[in-house]
């Protein structure tokens, strides 16, 4: 996934479109009302353009679940994803623990403007589910991330809005409404919080269909690889209608790897375990 994959991430992403930094800065300082949607789309835009040229990508990550009591139960997994130039990127996820879902795999294909492609390994059953493009806003494993949260940002699946300049846990961030335009996407909107100097997720704001608030997300913990690319360490979404959580706990990122489409398919899938 791409920021938000920094993404459960998702998790979870173009080519740049102003000549310089200060061009931009002086254009989305601009405030008449007419053109707030074209200041959102500038700076999601900006966000996908510095996260762009990461090729392949290993990690490792701790997935800690809990209810509405404080219990909790732990998950480990580790994932494997690929920058598709011209498409939306690929994603393998491998449960490594507990010992009742180990071995079950996810695979998800990003797309900017057709309906992502995800498919879910169960090695109990040993067979390959393919997930429904009607049923991507259920819960991902009994976590408070929907499957349609685990795909990348393609700058084409959102209308964007402007909101306002704020700060966020003392950084200084755009507000941008993200309108889903997948029709059967579980949110009627997101308001998403980009740190202003960084260009990366800080938080989102979930909103349900009926547009009550549904669920928060936070980027915590950023730390910078090959100098240019920002990774949230920790992601925590609470679920404000249930109470319940869940917390990502990322590590052992690797971007020099050497990974193909023939790592991304269901024969994948099976030989995961």
């Amino acid at each position: 996934m791409k920021p938000f994959h920094n993404t459960c991430l998702s998790i979870f992403m173009c080519v740049g479109i102003l000549s310089s930094y200060s061009a931009f800065a002086e254009d989305v300082s601009e405030a008449s009302s007419q053109e707030k949607t074209g200041k959102g789309f500038v700076i999601a835009k900006e966000v996908q353009d510095r996260d762009s040229g990461w090729g392949a990508t290993t990690s490792e990550m701790t997935m800690v679940l809990s209810n509405k009591k404080g219990r909790k139960s732990e998950r480990e997994m580790s994932m494997k994803n690929l920058e598709v130039t011209g498409d939306g990127d690929k994603s393998l996820t491998i449960f490594d623990e507990p010992r009742d879902v180990k071995g079950t795999a996810f695979l998800s294909f990003s797309h900017a403007l057709e309906a992502d492609q995800q498919w879910l390994y169960l090695p109990a059953l040993k067979r390959v589910k393919r997930i429904s493009s009607s049923n991507k806003s259920g819960p991902f494993l009994g976590s408070e991330f929907a499957f349609e949260d685990l795909s990348s940002f393609e700058i084409e699946k959102y209308d964007y809005e402007f909101i306002k300049e704020e700060k966020s846990n003392g950084v200084d961030v755009y507000v941008v409404k993200y309108v889903p335009q997948y029709e059967h996407s579980g949110y009627k909107f997101m308001h998403v919080y980009i740190d202003k100097e960084k260009y990366v997720f800080q938080k989102i704001d979930y909103f349900d269909r009926k547009g009550d608030m549904l669920k928060t997300l936070d980027f915590n913990d950023y730390k910078q690889f090959k100098e240019k690319y920002w990774r949230a360490l920790n992601y925590l979404v609470v679920n404000h209608q249930t109470g319940k959580k869940t917390e990502l706990k990322w590590r052992d990122f690797n971007f020099d790897v050497d990974l193909t489409e023939s790592d991304f398919n269901q024969n994948a899938l099976k030989r995961s375990r």
